[in-house]
């Protein structure tokens, strides 16, 4: 079933295996250099379903680093269009991933934004609060990111709403304490943002969205809630990746992570939310990857740091289970008497 096509909306992708969006953090000035077409291209001839670019800022002050891409101007669009162009050249289809990192970000000296001024960890400044205009502005940045993406030539647009960056401090009450109309409501800012994306997005085109769909953290979002919240969101939303924590500092060591250790929540956004998920987290082995399937606990497999050991995992995965699938033309040489695994 990993290679089996899978349709969102107007596009059709080869098979079920998404490369997950992973930042490079050497973007100049949020621009696309050399590396990021080779790449991104290598991992859609290794046979990739979907490339998820990394997190691509909203605003210059929504970079994680200063090597973070960016496309809050019109000028990171041509770069933006040969990464999307070489990948699908390949056969894959390839989205950006919308973020900012608010409170999250390495921009100490120029000021940290987010919703209430309140710092990621004891070491880092306390963010400015939005002002209300402000928060305003962001979702247009947000709207005028999405008409970049398709000026580029994006298939799909994801949007980073997880990993405690801008959209999750918005979501949780360890972030947003605002006495607001966008504290009151902590979903208002992610519900704006994805109504405007989705009056500028084409129609035909899929937007998918990262979540954490569990904190981990005392006090903040729990499985029950977050699994509601997609619920009342999937109008705008065709496909969640489920992952979960990195609000706070805290997250990376309270839990214990093993392969699959993830599936669960995208089953829950599946099954609860009525939403198509993608389970994500050390689902290396192309087994494991075929059971979440087959058992109906995700639509698709999104995989990370396998992709960076190996550009073409699609290929070997395809051997493992025992599945024929077409190699790029120039290497059919090396694949017909390819007689042991690797």
């Amino acid at each position: 079933m990993l290679f089996t096509p899978i349709e969102f909306r107007d596009l059709q992708a080869r098979n079920r295996l998404m490369m997950s969006a992973m930042c490079q953090y050497i973007a100049d000035d949020g621009f696309a250099n050399d590396w990021h077409p080779t790449h991104y291209a290598s991992r859609a001839v290794g046979q990739a379903g979907f490339i998820s670019l990394e997190m691509t800022a909203v605003h210059p002050l929504g970079r994680i680093t200063p090597g973070c891409l960016g496309i809050w101007k019109d000028e990171h669009v041509p770069g933006l269009r040969g990464i999307a162009r070489a990948c699908q050249q390949h056969g894959a289809k390839v989205g950006v991933q919308l973020g900012h990192a608010g409170r999250k970000g390495e921009f100490f000296d120029q000021g940290l934004v987010g919703p209430s001024p309140i710092a990621f960890a004891d070491k880092w400044p306390a963010p400015r609060e939005l002002t209300h205009a402000e928060v305003g502005g962001l979702v247009d940045s947000y709207a005028q990111a999405a008409r970049r993406a398709n000026e580029a030539g994006f298939d799909y647009i994801e949007l980073h709403a997880a990993h405690g960056y801008l959209i999750n401090q918005f979501t949780s009450p360890l972030a947003n304490q605002r006495d607001d109309g966008y504290g009151s409501d902590r979903l208002r800012f992610l519900r704006e943002v994805l109504q405007t994306l989705r009056e500028v997005w084409p129609r035909h085109k899929p937007i998918f969205m990262k979540i954490s769909t569990i904190e981990r953290d005392e006090g903040g979002a729990q499985q029950a809630e977050v699994v509601a919240r997609v619920a009342g969101l999937r109008e705008y939303v065709d496909l969640v990746i489920a992952s979960s924590g990195a609000m706070a500092p805290t997250s990376g060591i309270r839990f214990d992570a093993f392969p699959g250790y993830q599936v669960p929540f995208a089953e829950a956004i599946r099954r609860e939310a009525g939403v198509p998920s993608a389970a994500v987290g050390m689902l290396d082995h192309p087994l494991l990857a075929e059971e979440v399937l087959k058992n109906g606990r995700a639509d698709v497999v999104a995989v990370g740091r396998q992709f960076l050991r190996d550009p073409y995992y699609p290929l070997h995965a395809a051997r493992v289970l025992g599945v024929e699938i077409a190699w790029p033309k120039p290497y059919e040489k090396a694949c017909k008497d390819w007689k042991y695994l690797v």
